[in-house]
């Protein structure tokens, strides 16, 4: 016997995941987490006996409800389900599952739609990070279909903006969480920095890199893959992370002067794998960086001039485009707001199953919804 709970895959960014009403889900923890490993297929490193696609950026999952608070439409639950090990981590943000939340809300009549634009604002539960999405809806029903192109997506679609209102600090606690611009660990300089996501920014020639490498020429390195985790795992309790050995984030970034005509040149490990591309609070994340005087990523940026910089972030795929509005002094910027684009598409809507004695075991701590 199998037990079914409705489910809609959806490519959120450069991501895909398995989107949940949270009402739908166990209530207990442990319960839930088996559930999403089963579902997924994990722990095994093809996934074959569930829906996840055999890679982190395909092995994500978001838990949806209604908000009861004034000005959040939307709470957001984000899983990354480990693909090799029987692990759920909540702790991170993700910025391409968020941008298929609107479209979910809508399709599953969390929210309707208010003419052609409909704007939703997003609570990352992580997190607690608030985003606004911007949804069209013409005649009342999600637009999947325009122009919008964002690299490491084939083909166009209806573009989502996203804007983010509170990023800084969101994991961590503070934008720096060591107070410092940058830090040096086992000799290298880095920039320990969270606008959203947790990330540990290095230049790629410190650790004998250009930063122009392959992901796959980078994962074939096996000691400079060595290095950069006993990086992370010493970043970890300065970040205010504790022990991050079992956590996916802090992410790591090299970089490196931009060679395509952008502002800085990225390879980012998402903490193990070489990411393809970038993720969404990762881009934010090392744009902050760039224009900080003092950090790692500041001597590798080409940044444009004015208070209003749109910062092209380039990767192994292309580029990621975030706006940022910076305040304060030259000497000392603020970035007071930060925005991109994405896109998104629903790919199936129906009912993902499970053996029933997945979800027999016996329960354990309560969740907190």
């Amino acid at each position: 016997m199998q037990t079914g709970i409705r489910c809609m895959l959806m490519r959120g960014g450069t991501s895909k995941g398995a989107y949940f009403l949270a009402e739908d889900l166990p209530s207990d923890i442990a319960a839930r987490d088996r559930f999403l490993l089963a579902a997924l297929g994990s722990p095994d490193p093809r996934q074959i006996d569930g829906v996840g696609g055999a890679h982190p950026l395909t092995s994500k999952v978001a838990i949806v409800s209604r908000a009861n608070e004034p000005g959040i439409d939307i709470n957001f639950l984000f899983a990354q389900v480990v693909v090799d090990k029987p692990h759920v981590d909540t702790t991170p943000n993700c910025g391409n599952i968020l941008a298929g939340i609107g479209p979910f809300a809508i399709e599953r009549g969390l929210v309707k739609p208010t003419g052609n634009l409909t704007k939703i604002v997003v609570r990352t539960v992580n997190t607690g990070t608030v985003a606004e999405l911007l949804i069209e809806t013409p005649n009342g029903r999600v637009n999947y279909e325009g122009n919008a192109r964002i690299d490491g997506v084939p083909g166009t679609h209806a573009p989502i903006p996203i804007n983010f209102l509170d990023a800084a600090g969101s994991v961590c606690g503070a934008l720096l969480p060591t107070g410092n611009v940058a830090d040096e660990i086992d000799g290298v300089k880095v920039t320990m920095i969270d606008n959203g996501m947790p990330v540990v920014i290095l230049a790629a020639e410190a650790l004998g890199k250009t930063g122009y490498e392959t992901p796959k020429e980078l994962m074939a390195d096996t000691d400079f893959r060595a290095r950069l985790e006993y990086i992370r795992l010493r970043a970890g309790p300065l970040m205010k992370l504790g022990d991050v050995k079992k956590q996916v984030v802090p992410k790591m970034t090299l970089v490196a002067k931009p060679k395509a005509g952008g502002h800085i040149c990225t390879r980012t490990f998402i903490p193990h794998e070489c990411h393809t591309s970038i993720g969404v609070f990762g881009s934010v994340t090392v744009a902050t960086a760039a224009v900080l005087p003092g950090s790692a990523a500041h001597p590798y940026s080409v940044l444009p001039p004015g208070k209003v910089k749109t910062l092209s972030i380039e990767h192994p795929t292309g580029e990621f485009s975030v706006r940022l509005e910076i305040g304060g002094t030259e000497e000392k910027p603020v970035v007071e707001r930060a925005g991109l684009l994405r896109t998104a598409r629903m790919l199936f809507d129906g009912h993902l199953f499970v053996p029933e004695s997945v979800l027999a075991k016996p329960a354990s701590k309560k969740a907190a919804a």
